[in-house]
């Protein structure tokens, strides 16, 4: 045997299990298609600027987050809590009173606080902050449109702001998604504003990789596997390689390839980044669109940032970075930059042709979907050696994929030792 676990992938979940399998006494070998880890987690560094696939951010409120993630040494950049709404011609920020005093009358007197519309928030989050564990397996979970109907939130906090935002948080703008999941994210949210590690997104895996034993392969795809009597062989483009077990921690996309499972449904988004020479707008808020008439976006972006003026090491000094995000399950997922630049400028009231793009990412299959009712998933067992993780056996988020991973290697690790 070459390794007691191979793990397949080196994304969150297949980091996270080696990690645990390690902490069990095993020895794991990691083997990843790509040349860097961190799966969909991944940092494009071009002329000093930092630009993450897809726009990513760490909560530290997560729970995965806090106990296997040493955030102190990420150096996070946290945005602030709150967002930009643009409604036509007019922005206003909403933003925390406290945390944000300057915004606070601002806050208390836009369209978008009115307090009707804040005790349905309260209704439709409330139960969540207070009793986060009985969301899981909830028989009354349903869409999360409908549970906004049924918390009465049908004002212009919903309309102008959580339609939007929640979209582009779960990549998914049917409203058809679980409510007791967005909940969930919400609640975080709540607790603890995001933000961006200092050397970008792709520090967190790079951070879990450097605590494993041995070294990420890289350039070494898993083609097939083959169970044996006694353990499992993992053909590759350069031999084959046996272990006891074998954890698939593919993207969902390519689950197929490698055991019986059908590719999972998933949702993508775009990101777009730019360099500016002069900032556009100051604060570290997320930007979101409310012109179009009873809400939503008027163009292809779902939400925008001065990502610099939140992270100020994604840029280099005297220069600034704009991300701007589409979304897949729209007609305009794919716009041109023609139709970025011009939404942009409609955004920030300002000319984008100096402007430089600096990357587009287009992420088909960023999350998994989420339908209800929500389930608490584990991985799976495909055969009696090879165990299939992921955030697609979670949930759609970097906690989710923390999780799956970790229970992946508790799982492994179990039956190893039977």
């Amino acid at each position: 045997m070459d390794a007691d676990i191979i793990v397949i992938g080196a994304g969150l979940a297949g980091l996270q299990c080696a990690r645990r399998a390690e902490r069990h006494g095993h020895s794991v070998i990691v083997l990843e298609a790509g040349d860097a880890v961190g799966g969909r987690v991944q940092t494009d560094r071009i002329d000093g600027f930092l630009c993450d696939k897809g726009f990513q951010l760490l909560n530290p409120a997560y729970p995965s987050v806090r106990k296997w993630i040493d955030t102190s040494s990420l150096e996070l950049q946290k945005f602030g809590f709150g967002v930009v709404v643009r409604d036509g011609e007019a922005t206003s920020t909403l933003a925390h009173p406290v945390l944000h005093p300057a915004y606070a009358l601002e806050t208390l007197r836009s369209k978008q606080t009115q307090p009707r519309d804040l005790l349905a928030m309260a209704r439709w989050l409330g139960p969540s902050l207070l009793r986060p564990s009985r969301v899981y397996g909830s028989a009354r979970d349903t869409t999360l449109s409908t549970s906004f109907d049924a918390a009465g939130l049908a004002g212009r906090l919903r309309s102008d702001v959580l339609d939007t935002f929640l979209a582009g948080v779960l990549a998914d703008s049917s409203g058809e998604v679980s409510a007791d999941y967005a909940r969930l994210l919400m609640r975080f949210f709540v607790l603890s504003a995001p933000g961006l590690p200092r050397a970008g997104m792709q520090a967190l895996p790079q951070q879990m990789a450097d605590s494993l034993s041995a070294p990420v392969r890289f350039g070494v795809a898993g083609r097939d596997l083959q169970e044996t009597s006694d353990g499992v062989r993992v053909t590759t483009d350069s031999g084959t390689l046996s272990a006891s077990s074998v954890v698939v921690a593919v993207g969902s996309e390519n689950v197929a390839d490698l055991t019986p499972l059908t590719v999972p449904v998933t949702r993508g988004l775009t990101t777009w980044w730019f360099r500016a020479p002069e900032l556009p707008r100051r604060g570290p808020f997320l930007m979101l669109d409310a012109s179009r008439p009873g809400g939503g976006p008027a163009g292809p972006i779902w939400h925008t940032a001065v990502v610099s003026e939140a992270a100020p090491s994604y840029a280099p000094t005297g220069h600034h970075l704009i991300e701007a995000t589409t979304l897949l399950d729209q007609p305009d997922g794919l716009a041109t930059e023609g139709d970025i630049r011009r939404d942009l400028e409609r955004l920030y009231s300002t000319s984008t042709k100096d402007w430089d793009v600096l990357a587009h990412h287009v992420v088909q299959h960023a999350l998994p979907l989420q339908p209800p009712p929500l389930r608490d998933r584990h991985p799976l067992w495909t055969g009696p050696r090879v165990l299939v993780t992921g955030d697609h056996r979670g949930t759609g988020s970097i906690d989710g994929a923390l999780l799956a991973g970790d229970r992946a290697g508790e799982a492994v690790s179990e039956r190893l030792a039977s």
